[in-house]
């Protein structure tokens, strides 16, 4: 059955064709100005439009993509939603990034593109609900102009590849159809949309748009962007987060041979992290990268430390630590289920684990960057951003300029993983183009992209079970500790356990008594969104400790946690929406059953398994991995997900291939230290991501058909691969162990 969307009220669909026979449609608002457009989407002959779909008299079309692109696959996942209701020929399609759509009504933004946000999750939800729309109307004025044509009724008519056919089997291309179509009044209501069984896009393998491009070397970012008359600036920063400048000497630095000024930066006063400078600074601004690396060298500094001098990640892992262990009250209680008292008087055994996870950092491959330039009434950047809109707030608000005259570019992104929802780097560098009244192209170095981060925070959780004896996991205890990544940032103080811990995180629903405390840590350090949180430190507790449980059992872990998931049942979720556990049942058993799980008795190597869900969306994991010595082997990693409809599958495997891969990195080797308020580590020598000899050879993915509204995926894979890795280690660990004393028992005897 076809579906309609409905539109806002203050949302419609536009058209407009111009001198060059183009047809270009796009979702504007009613009562608002348009906004302009890249020149590729428009040409020089269509003046503006909130447009994301261009159809040339050639036949060739034009389609935008709104979301920024951080390798989640949005610039290919996104278009190919329109294509597929355009029911245009892919190999005839474009992709143009679209730049911040923004117009200003009544002095304030209104935003043309709708959303526009990547990495976290919802893109293709988002695009589900209101990009189609674009399509099918494309299709229908094509469509209509057809009939017009022919003088038979439109509903005649069919469309595939880019043609138009009547039902004598005469094919019309749409580049000749799109004069015509650009004359037609659009509908005032929305269009049916395209049944489901006729999809020929939507499901389908497709490549990423700008694979060519990344492969050859021809992508460009926004690292690459320039004007000619743009001073290069880097940054000398303050090793501590609020610290101050306490002496600069400039002489020598100015003295560079292409060196112009040397600015003092700081945070400014009131102003909430990720939208001001991270730290104090020190900028040198010169003709060239050269000069402006050699004139920071040149400097002479002397920073004065802050409150946070005295702080050390080992002593706050202690407090945790401590803090977990008595009977203080949480900052929060997040969830309290049931009678924990009155478990625990049913108890036959009880289990305990603690769980300790350091700071991590996001170690994007390309560095903080903006290349920005303020004229009189207008400002244009180049951005590598995850949220184009919070980034336009940053500069409005620093120029006062309307909203409309803040132009933001988003090329493909060299990795997101969170940090680069905060701004911080486009603060500093409007900052520096005000000081000199030029254009400026701040760089960030990789080392102070590692040691000057929106980190996130190291955890502590301490997990108690009560079971029955029927075996049952009948009272759930959970305690975390960590540094709200959203202290400082505007949200009420009941409120920041939210960035650390999910109220309907399993086994949230599952057990009777169901207790969850959230203690918040003080820290000056930075920290901020990082990809998976709040899942991911919470998942490899939870998981973890779930194995622990099955070993106090003496079973297979796979048993216990069918036994703590149930049957097959709707559960209705605090946050809204309902927990499918015959959805989450179904991801474990693909998963196991192709690990081999049949064997994790008899193997010599470790199975770890793991499953969770997000946002309507179900995961597991099923890894084996090798001891040898001290050595660890990954072996095999499969991870089964259920996303609703797949848009791409090719690009869903990338997405849960690379999220497993990033989250396995995380797990084997890297972590912030920070000792007297000084980051320890500045280079990836002191922050090792995993080596290819570290990781498995592949992920295999398996994922689950279904004709559901789709999900995100970005990092639905980050939460289980770290827990799996763990307890296939835990495993291995285990089977070494019990398989030493039956070897000096049969020496013995020999």
């Amino acid at each position: 059955m076809s579906g309609c969307m409905e539109l806002s009220r203050r949302r419609f669909l536009k058209v407009l064709a111009g001198t060059a026979g183009a047809l270009v449609v796009g979702i504007g608002y009613a009562d608002a100005a348009e906004v302009p457009v890249p020149p590729g989407m428009l040409g020089q002959d269509f003046g503006k439009l909130g447009a994301y779909v261009r159809i040339d008299r050639d036949g060739n079309v034009l389609i935008g993509a709104r979301d920024p692109d951080t390798g989640t696959g949005t610039a290919t996942a996104l278009p190919r939603i329109i294509a597929e209701e355009l029911d245009a020929d892919w190999t005839r399609v474009t992709v143009v990034p679209l730049g911040l759509g923004v117009e200003t009504k009544n002095g304030k933004p209104a935003w043309t593109y709708g959303h526009q946000r990547s990495g976290t999750g919802d893109s293709i939800p988002a695009a589900w609900a209101d990009l189609r729309q674009a399509g099918a109307l494309a299709r229908w004025l094509i469509t209509q102009a057809a009939a017009r044509r022919l003088g038979i009724a439109a509903d005649r008519l069919r469309c595939e590849d880019g043609m138009v056919i009547a039902p004598d089997g005469r094919r019309f291309p749409y580049g000749s159809l799109v004069e015509a179509a650009g004359k037609i009044d659009p509908p005032g209501a929305p269009l049916p949309l395209k049944a489901p069984q006729r999809y020929r896009l939507i499901g389908q393998n497709a490549g990423d748009v700008d694979a060519r491009r990344i492969v050859t070397g021809q992508t460009g970012y926004a690292i690459d962007a320039h004007y000619p008359d743009a001073l290069v600036a880097v940054l000398a920063q303050c090793p501590w987060p609020d610290g101050s400048l306490a002496s600069i000497e400039t002489a020598l630095a100015l003295a560079v041979k292409g060196v112009v000024k040397v600015v003092p930066l700081k945070p400014e006063a009131g102003v909430p992290p990720g939208q001001t400078a991270i730290a104090p600074a020190v900028a040198v601004l010169a003709e060239n990268t050269w000069a402006a690396l050699r004139g920071l060298d040149e400097l002479k500094l002397a920073w004065k430390p802050g409150a946070s001098a005295g702080e050390d990640s080992a002593k706050l892992e202690a407090q945790a630590l401590a803090l977990l262990d008595t009977d203080s009250a949480p900052t929060t209680r997040v969830r309290d289920d049931g009678d924990l008292k009155a478990a625990n008087r049913k108890a036959a055994r009880r289990v305990e684990a603690t769980y300790v996870q350091p700071w991590l950092a996001h170690a994007t491959p390309e560095p903080m960057n903006c290349l920005v330039r303020l004229d009189k009434d207008q400002a244009t950047l180049v951005v590598p951003t995850q949220a184009p809109q919070q980034a336009w707030a940053v500069v409005q608000r620093l120029t006062g300029l309307a909203p409309d005259k803040i132009a933001i570019e988003v090329p493909r992104v060299g990795g997101g993983y969170g940090r680069r929802l905060d701004h911080d780097y486009v603060a500093e560098a409007v900052m520096l183009a005000k000081a000199v009244d030029k254009p400026v192209r701040l760089m960030w170095t990789r080392e102070q992209g590692l040691a000057h981060d929106y980190y996130r925070s190291g955890t502590v959780h301490k997990l108690k079970a009560v079971i029955d004896r029927k075996r049952r996991v009948i009272a759930w205890d959970q305690r975390m500790a960590s540094a709200s990544a959203l202290a400082g940032r505007g949200v009420a103080a009941d409120r920041l356990w939210m960035s650390e811990v999910a109220a309907d995180q399993i086994p949230a629903g599952l057990v009777p008594a169901y207790r969850s405390d959230w203690y918040g840590l003080a820290s000056a350090m930075p920290r901020g969104p990082f990809r998976g949180e709040p899942h991911v430190a919470n998942a490899f507790a939870v998981e973890s400790f779930i194995d622990e449980i099955a070993h106090s059992l003496r079973e297979d872990p796979l048993d216990t946690r069918l036994r703590l998931l149930g049957p097959p049942r709707q559960i209705p979720l605090a946050g809204g929406g309902t927990l499918d556990i015959g959805r989450l049942l179904n991801v474990l058993k693909l998963a196991t059953d192709r690990i081999g799980w049949n064997n994790w008795l008899h193997t010599v190597n470790g199975l770890g398994v793991a499953c969770w869900h997000v946002n309507g969306a179900y995961v597991a994991h099923a890894i084996e991995a090798q001891l040898k010595g001290e050595k660890l082997n990954i072996l095999r990693v499969v991870c089964a997900v259920d996303v609703g409809r797949v848009i791409n599958p090719l690009g869903l495997q990338g997405q849960v291939a690379g999220a497993t891969l990033d989250a396995l990195s995380n797990a084997l080797n890297p972590a912030i230290t920070f000792a007297g308020g000084q980051v320890q580590q500045q280079s990836l020598k002191d922050y090792p991501l995993a080596s290819m000899a570290q990781l498995p050879r592949d992920v295999e993915v398996i994922t689950v058909p279904n004709d559901g509204a789709p999900t995100g995926a970005s990092f639905l894979a980050m939460p289980t691969a770290a827990p799996a890795l763990a307890n296939a280690v835990f495993r291995a660990s285990a089977v070494r162990v019990r398989r030493l004393p039956l070897m000096k028992e049969m020496l013995r005897l020999l």
